[in-house]
């Protein structure tokens, strides 16, 4: 587990390992959502990176978007 010091501009430098693991490069778009105390950081993909992934999935049961983040 990495540690990482937020700058006097409330910065931080996301770890090579993972910034290598993720493929991320300057520039990259991430989405940032605080739940709970906790702090996510997801990289945003574009439509045709995902394409195919949820091939023959179940929509069944799916939550309301309202519901997502509870």
């Amino acid at each position: 587990m990495d540690t990482v010091i937020v700058s006097p501009k409330f910065q931080i430098v996301i770890p090579k390992e993972i910034r290598q693991d993720l493929g991320l490069k300057p520039g990259k778009k991430m989405v940032v959502i605080e739940k709970q105390g906790t702090i996510h950081l997801i990289p945003v993909n574009s439509i045709s990176s995902v394409r195919g992934i949820a091939k023959g999935i179940s929509t069944r049961g799916i939550r309301d978007e309202t519901e997502r983040f509870d």
